[in-house]
This record gives structure tokens, sequence and C-alpha cells, in this order.
């Protein structure tokens, strides 16, 4: 296979995996942790209009999602690419952080959240999966 088209095919398959990853810690987050009672977040309006009555609790799992889903991509795409592993999975990790600038901006979070979340959650998952990664990339 041409090594451009593995790569982009790389980028595109860590940005499902990933993606996937998210959305399957979000589906379960609220079977471990409920939701306050009485909110409504199946949609997003019920969901802005409940996020005063979230805990700390309640925002583990949407962290965990954005962080296991980064890491997921990441590692993903460096097993899959052919060169440029580490840039590949950085460029991975960069679109992960610009759907969650995006998510703040469309559903605001508290500020310590939005903090943690923009700054733990994205380019330093994508960094630790270039860790564990790239070195048993590079010995094979």
């Amino acid at each position: 296979m041409n090594p451009i088209l593995r790569n982009i095919l790389a980028v595109i398959a860590g940005l499902f995996i990933g993606g996937v990853v998210n959305n399957i810690l979000i589906l379960i987050s609220g079977s471990i942790i409920p939701a306050p009672n009485g909110a409504d977040v199946s949609t997003r309006e019920g969901l802005v209009a409940a996020m005063p009555f979230f805990e700390p609790k309640n925002f583990i799992f949407p962290f965990l999602a954005h962080a296991l889903g980064t890491f997921a991509g990441s590692a993903a795409t460096i097993k899959i690419a052919f060169s440029n592993k580490t840039k590949l999975a950085f460029i991975v990790g960069a679109f992960f952080l610009l759907a969650g600038i995006i998510m703040v901006t469309i559903l605001p979070s508290p500020v310590w959240y939005t903090i943690l979340d923009l700054t733990f959650a994205y380019i330093p998952m994508s960094y630790l999966a270039v860790k564990l990664f790239r070195k048993k990339a590079q010995k094979i």
C-alpha cells in the first residue's frame, strides 16, 4: 500500500476508533454514575439546564471518555501508520482537542472542568500513547 495513503488511513482509523471509545464511555456513564435526580440529559437543553446540579463525580466519565478516546485513537494511528507515527498521533490528539474546544462552547461546563479537560485529556494522552507504543513500533 502507498505509504501516504496508509498514513491518511491511519489518522482516519485513529479518529474513528477514538470516537467509538469516547461514545461507549459516554453511553455507559449514566448507568455507573447517574445524573442528578430529575435531570434530563437526553437533550442538549436538558443537559445545559442540569449542569448546575452536577457534582464533580458526574464529570469523571466525560473526562475518561475524552482522555481514553484520544489515547486509543493515537495508539491506533501509531500502530497503523507507515511513517511519521509521532506527528500523526499528535494530529489525532489535535483533532480531539479541537472537538473538545467546540464541545465546551456548545455545552458550557464548570471552569475547573474545562481547564482540566482541555489541559490533560487530549495532547497529554497522545503523548502517552507515543511514549508507550512508539518505542515498540520502532523495534518491529
